[in-house]
């Protein structure tokens, strides 16, 4: 097959049941809400234990005391005597006990990233491939996380104490020989020395991130252990060399594009965006693209049929069949969306309550944060951040439903935290309501679904729902995504360009 085809191949299985390959990759999205769940539950413990030995009081009494600060610009001495009285409110919260705490949840946080990783990437690659064969992809996925997880962290660190050595060892090279010759005298040599070493030690890394590439999917097609797939690996490079470095070429130009697409977009505060292109579009297509070139070598692969509809038809229907899941989904599942609101309004109630001692002390605004509003990139901002939140609240929920939990309690805390300390809450209240009747159910449905495909998972887990069963509910809630973003995507346009301003004639 030529590269041509294999590019056809890639976008044939992104439009033919994108549901079936997806949810794996907004799972790995939702990583960091899964790994949230530890430092989340260390701050609850931290502050419980704060709060019973006394000590929170004693910090809400010396930050009462504190004045606002002054400009460390223009009054530097005035700000140091400002932050020396902070002194004693450190004294209370660095205890040791507080420093246990954040060790141990630190440990925890680097063990739970390295288990969860790298089978999230392991399903993912066993998905594509399985859609390149025409099979299901996310029951292949999961099967293929639960067999090749252990490789695939393997691998992971494996690469990482090659990378280790070559870096320690070349600094090593590049002091020794700069060093050394220029104590004798020649020491533009030494700078020339220095600079080869350094050349060598870049194709040294870069040649083990080439070998490394392709070492998962290696794992994936052939079923084999780490130093094998490293050997089936190198053989596929000597074999393969034109589609190998199709896809290194490949794969640094997408790399450099979306950096600068994203330095650009950053430059009108659009940071969110781009990482939804990844998650759904650049991330699947460049895994799907390797999967291909590597199983084809291996005459594991035929090329999928393509698809028999224009892309403007299926962009159409996908769009109404999101809206008419998420609809049959709010109306099957009433009593979930009632235990959502109501975690989500106690949670509020606790945020506004913890936050009340530093009312006046802390302040938040409404109208500083909207300093430098630009509607068509704030909208693009706005739905891009919300719907990130709503996809990292679903998958996360496959966690046995409490990331999902954590993620509605986290969010109530920040709107409660941020309602009571800011400084002109009716301003903060007419820019919240014209989106936030949107913005706010449409949160709570994705954390109802995060619950739901936490239940089915612990169900699955139990023996209680068949495997292909889970896959169609996690296929499912990909659908329910695409109707919760259609509710985003309005609620962010009005939240560019109606909310900061409809209300400031009638203040």
């Amino acid at each position: 097959m030529a590269l041509s085809d294999h590019l056809a191949a890639v976008v044939a299985v992104l439009r033919r049941r994108p549901g079936d390959l997806l949810p794996l990759y907004l799972l790995g999205a939702a990583v960091p809400a899964i790994i949230r769940v530890v430092p989340f539950f260390a701050a609850l413990v931290g502050y419980l234990h704060l709060r019973t030995s006394g000590r929170l009081a004693t910090v809400q009494t010396e930050l009462a005391d504190l004045e606002s600060p002054p400009d460390p610009q223009t009054n530097p001495d005035a700000f140091d005597r400002w932050a020396e009285g902070l002194v004693p409110v450190f004294e209370q919260v660095l205890t040791p006990t507080m420093l246990a705490i954040g060790l141990v949840t630190v440990l925890l946080v680097i063990l739970l990233a390295a288990v969860v990783s790298p089978y999230v990437t392991a399903g993912q690659l066993a998905a594509s491939y399985a859609r390149l064969r025409d099979e299901r992809g996310v029951d292949a996925g999961f099967a293929g996380a639960r067999r090749h997880w252990l490789r695939f962290l393997g691998l992971y660190l494996l690469e990482f104490l090659l990378w280790a050595v070559l870096l320690l060892g070349g600094g090593i090279a590049v002091v020794i020989a700069a060093g050394g010759l220029s104590a004798a005298g020649v020491g533009a040599v030494g700078i020339l020395v220095g600079l080869l070493v350094g050349l060598l030690l870049i194709v040294a890394l870069a040649a083990v991130r080439a070998l490394f590439a392709f070492a998962p999917v290696a794992v994936v097609v052939d079923d084999v252990g780490v130093f094998a797939s490293l050997s089936r690996t190198a053989s596929f490079v000597r074999a393969y060399p034109g589609g190998a470095l199709a896809y290194y070429v490949l794969s640094l130009g997408v790399f450099l594009g979306f950096s600068a697409l994203s330095g650009v977009l950053a430059l009108v505060e659009i940071v969110v965006f781009p990482s939804l292109l990844g998650i759904v579009l650049l991330f699947p297509a460049l895994d799907l693209l390797k999967t291909s070139l590597y199983g084809t070598y291996r005459g594991r692969l035929r090329p999928p049929t393509s698809p028999d509809r224009s892309l403007q038809s299926q962009v159409g229907d996908g769009l109404r069949r999101g809206w008419a899941e998420m609809v049959a989904f709010v109306r099957s599942t009433p009593g979930t969306h009632a235990l959502v609101l109501a975690v989500g309004l106690g949670s509020f109630a606790a945020g506004w309550y913890a936050a009340d001692p530093y009312a006046g002390v802390i302040e938040t605004s409404i109208a500083s944060r909207l300093e430098g509003h630009v509607p068509p990139a704030a909208a693009l901002e706005f739905f891009g951040n919300n719907w990130l939140v709503a996809i990292t609240t679903v998958y996360s929920g496959v966690a046995f439903v409490v990331p999902a939990v954590v993620s509605v309690l986290f969010n109530g805390l920040a709107l409660g935290i941020t309602a009571r300390l800011e400084v002109a809450p009716l301003e903060l209240l007419a820019f919240v309501v014209p989106h936030g009747v949107i913005e706010i159910p449409a949160i709570l449905i994705a954390g109802a679904l995060g619950v739901s495909v936490g239940v089915d998972g612990w169900r699955t887990l139990q023996g209680r729902m068949r495997r292909a069963t889970f896959a169609d509910r996690l296929e499912r809630a990909f659908w329910v995504l695409v109707g919760i973003g259609i509710l985003l995507a309005v609620a962010g346009a009005i939240e560019g360009f109606v909310s900061p301003y409809y209300y400031r004639p009638f203040l």
